[in-house]
Parts: C-alpha cells; structure tokens; sequence
C-alpha cells in the first residue's frame, strides 16, 4: 500500500461532513479539482473506492462509510490536542467558525466579530450566514447562533442581544396608492411581501396585544427569500414588509418607511449563541465567550 497522507484523509472526511466537493472546498478556501485530485490519491494509496459520484449525487461506498466513521473521531481528536496547545500560548489563536442566521449576523454577531479581533489579531474568524437548522458538530462548527432557546439538551446557550421585536413596515408611496391598515387583519388586503424559508415553508407573521395573540398568512405577489431582499422590496415601494425592527430602524428615522399596527408587535425572545456542552472549547471559542460576557 502507498504511504497515506493525512491531509488527504482530512479533505475525505471535510467532503462528506459537508455533502460534497463544492462545498467542502468553499469551507476550507481550496478548489474542488484540488480535494477531488487528494481523494484520487487516497483511493490509488488504499487501492479502494471512498466514493460514489455522479454529476449531481455523492456517497460514500461501504469502505468509504467505515472509513469515515473511524475517521471523524480520530481526527476531531488530533484538532482538540493542537487546540489544546494553543491555550498554552499567551493569546488565543487559531479559527473560529460559527453559523448563524442572517439576521443575527447582520445586526449582533459581525459587530461582536469585529471588535474581538481587533482584539485578538492571531484569530481567524468565518461566519456562515444560513436560515437552515444545521447540525453544527456534523459541519464542523465552534459555533450557532439561534433564535431563543429551543436548542439540543447537550448545546450551552449564551445570550447575544436584548429581546427582539418584528415591525411591519411600507414605503409612503405603497401607503399613498393602497391605504393605511388600521389592524392586522387588514392587511389581508395588502400586498404582503412574504419570505420563504430554505427548506421551502413561508413566513407567517404574528401579532400580540395584551392576551390577544394570532397568526396571518401573508399574500401578495412577491415572495423572497432574504431578509435583505424584502427591506429593499418594501423601499421600493413593491408592498408591506415584515422585518426585524433593527432592519428598518434607519429608515423610519429618515421616514423612507412607515411602521403599521406598532400595537401589535410583541417582544421575543433574543438570540442565544450555542457550542456543544461535551467538547471542550478552543482557545479562540473560549476567548470569543468571554468577549460576549463582557459587553453585557
């Protein structure tokens, strides 16, 4: 047998940790005719085949799958023992990589990013913004930020931020062709800009008022499917929007939006940043908790 090298075995297990090639490479900054050249050369080493491929699917082969499974953890233990030493040095470095969705990234998460390396110069810091619940051990992540606490019993959860609040929001021209809603249940007859989810469910909006609490649908003929594209929507007059309250803070001031039925907006609860109570942090995680600890 050929003499195996272990980045070759690390690019095997980054592809199928990330369900393909593409996305293996975009995760670790290389090209996929380079991780596809390191398997080829594992495969010649071992004399087997680790992967099935076609144009459009990719799955491991019995020996593959076996691989991969002694693999994952043994590798997983090399990264906690360099980590490890990385705590020795005087400050934290290394790469911290946390998931999150959009909003969250925009508004809480980049700005803590920035400041802590400002702080900690010898950090490498990546942050993936996605909508999608992802197992964040099985990609790879320090790392999640989610929305409240309903999180897996084995995550520890830190708050980022105070609570937070949608507003429904429409350009004052929108507003001068179609009229104001004076409740919710007017905006039935609105055109609502409705937001899909990645995994294919639409957004439904929620209002409150003292014990008075339901759900709408939204309908109209725009359906989007980021938080960016539905404020640039509502800017440009295309119907009413429903956002979080730190996406059209700005443009109510400058009064290119107008929030509607504010009554109704209740508060929720805020973000939480999560990482896995079993795994013990790197010297980056460790030095970016305590960097959110101290700006409470």
């Amino acid at each position: 047998m050929k003499p195996l090298r272990l980045d070759s075995l690390d690019a095997f297990v980054a592809i199928l940790r990330a369900g393909g090639f593409r996305a293996a490479a975009l995760q670790r900054g290389v090209s996929s005719s380079a991780l596809s050249q390191s398997v080829a050369s594992l495969e010649a080493a071992l004399g087997l085949r680790l992967l099935n491929r076609t144009t459009r699917s990719l799955a491991p082969t019995e020996a593959g799958a076996q691989l991969f499974r002694r693999l994952s953890p043994a590798l997983d233990d090399i990264r906690l023992a360099i980590d490890e030493l990385n705590r020795l040095r005087d400050s934290p470095s290394g790469h911290l990589r946390i998931n999150a969705p959009g909003p969250a990234a925009d508004h809480v998460l980049c700005p803590l990013a920035f400041d802590f390396m400002r702080r900690h110069p010898e950090v490498q810091v990546e942050i993936i913004s996605d909508a999608a619940l992802v197992d964040i051990v099985e990609q790879g992540f320090d790392a999640g930020v989610r929305f409240g606490r309903q999180l897996a019993l084995d995550m520890v959860a830190v708050p980022l931020g105070p609570p937070l609040r949608y507003a429904i929001v429409a350009a004052p021209d929108y507003l001068a062709r179609r009229g104001l809603p004076a409740t919710p249940q007017e905006l039935v007859r609105h055109d609502c800009i409705r937001r899909r989810f990645p995994k294919g469910a639409l957004v439904t909006w929620r209002f409150a008022r003292g014990a008075e609490e339901f759900e709408l649908e939204p309908q109209g003929r725009l359906t989007l499917g980021s938080a960016h594209q539905e404020l640039q929507a509502a800017l440009a007059g295309q119907g009413v929007a429903h956002l979080f309250e730190d996406y059209v803070r700005p443009h109510l001031a400058s009064g290119a939006l107008v929030e509607l039925v504010a009554e109704w907006s209740p508060r929720l609860p805020g973000w939480f940043l999560y990482y896995p109570s079993r795994r013990h942090p790197s010297a980056a995680m460790k030095a970016f908790l305590a960097h959110i600890r101290a700006q409470r």
